[in-house]
């Protein structure tokens, strides 16, 4: 239950700007007296990406469970992947629009919603999907329960190249099914695939779920090495489902490659895509995705375990970012890579306890932290911790914490992204450059202190 200061703190944030923001969140009062932004990249910018948005005391995830968890300490949420940008103004337009009709009963789904997708995807990706073959769901992780219900008998395992999303592991857990990691290389901060060890668990598993770009390393894989996956799971009768829901975001010379797209029909007809704008356009709580294949077989078996009970608004707003949201999308891709760029310069400057090599796509930074691992004793702590605890404290909880007590900052810890993960922590980097700018600086003095 909240406390009655829990409740005005937030009602007082929930309706104050973005001044009120900076002056009251947060013990040291950040920003009270300095609101200068980083200045933008773009030189006619037409969005104002370094606008520092209010997001505190809405129920966001990303910054109130991080304040709920760790107190008014947090200055900046970096933790959960979504973005703190306003939405795109056809988003919000045509939602404002839909809601001068004060009716909210069954909604019926014409194929103008389907058309957004497809023409989205020849547009961008000169990708041609068949709408017949698109399925509709309430977001990615619906999706790929139902596939793997379908393909992987409960018990079974479900091969995973790791670090990789932490969510797919709640999937399997709703599917009844287990793990099988496959951890990557890394040679100087770039992640490749073990290809050995790859095969070798490939033939103990009835799925691979390909995460492409990979999150959270930020992999944008290439024809090449899509192919080779496909093949090795082809000739082990292993079923791809790629999630490509962060494919739209991509840094400057990198490519994003569809799976779908691969020339081979064998490996093609072999998968199954889920994809959605909810990344794209920051509309997770819209619950809107789907997912296709160009395998008619796969696809029947699979809506079988699939049940999408759509709302009208979520829709809406997904038809309005496909089909209008291009430029604003463009221009925001240009603001990510530059924070991209921020983030690894000044890592590399002036943070020599961290190390960042820029992701190939997603907005997530990958931090390597096993120096301040071992400059806090965070092995130690956690060994102690775990003694009494309910369950086991890791090394990177340690740092969690100590970045949010002593940096204000609020970021995620690498082993909750499977093997491989250790020594790491995530950083979304979906904001405006002050709050990355105010982020590493509180880091840089902390350390200092320390």
């Amino acid at each position: 239950m909240l406390r009655d200061s829990d409740l005005n703190r937030r009602a007082f944030l929930k309706n104050a700007g973005t001044t009120a923001l900076f002056g009251v969140v947060g013990a040291k009062n950040v920003f009270a007296s300095e609101v200068t932004r980083t200045p933008s990249v773009l030189l006619n910018e037409k969005y104002d990406f370094d606008e520092v948005y209010n997001r505190v005391g809405t129920e966001c995830v990303k910054w109130d469970r991080a304040i709920d968890t760790y107190g008014d300490v947090i200055e900046v949420g970096m933790g959960i992947a979504d973005m703190d940008f306003r939405a795109a103004p056809c988003i919000s337009e045509a939602l404002a629009e839909r809601c001068q009709h004060e009716n909210w009963g069954y909604q019926h789904r014409p194929d103008s919603y389907l058309h957004a997708v497809v023409d989205w995807n020849r547009r961008r990706y000169d990708l041609d999907i068949d709408p017949d073959s698109i399925v509709w769901t309430t977001g990615v992780h619906p999706g790929l329960i139902g596939a793997l219900q379908t393909f992987s008998p409960p018990g079974t395992k479900v091969l995973l190249t790791t670090p990789t999303y932490n969510g797919f592991y709640s999937d399997l857990r709703w599917s009844n099914t287990l793990a099988e990691d496959s951890q990557m290389k890394v040679v100087d901060g770039k992640y490749s695939i073990d290809w050995d060890d790859f095969e070798h668990r490939a033939k103990r598993v009835n799925t691979f779920i390909l995460c492409n770009p990979q999150n959270p390393t930020g992999n944008c894989w290439s024809p090449e090495d899509l192919t080779r996956m496909g093949e090795i799971c082809l000739e082990h009768r292993v079923v791809v489902l790629a999630d490509e829901i962060h494919c739209d975001f991509v840094t400057n010379g990198q490519k994003y490659t569809p799976f779908a797209s691969l020339p081979d029909k064998k490996i093609v007809d072999n998968s199954l895509t889920f994809k959605a704008a909810s990344k794209t356009f920051s509309l997770a709580a819209m619950k809107t995705a789907w997912y296709f294949s160009t395998n008619p077989d796969y696809l029947e078996r699979v809506r079988v375990n699939t049940r999408a009970d759509l709302n009208t608004l979520g829709m809406i707003a997904n038809q309005a970012a496909l089909n209008h949201g291009d430029e604003w999308l463009d221009e925001l891709l240009v603001y990510i890579d530059a924070n991209h760029d921020f983030a690894e310069s000044t890592i590399r400057d002036k943070l020599p306890l961290l190390r960042y090599t820029k992701a190939e796509g997603t907005y997530l930074a990958w931090l390597d932290v096993s120096r301040v691992i071992d400059m806090i004793g965070a092995k130690e702590t956690a060994a102690k911790e775990s003694e009494t605890a309910v369950s086991p404290v890791t090394p990177e909880l340690v740092v969690q914490r100590w970045f949010a007590e002593n940096a204000g900052v609020f970021l995620n810890p690498g082993p909750s992204y499977g093997t491989g993960g250790e020594g790491h922590m995530r950083m979304n980097l979906a904001t405006s450059r002050t709050l990355i700018e105010r982020a590493l600086n509180n880091l840089g003095r902390a350390f200092d202190r320390a």
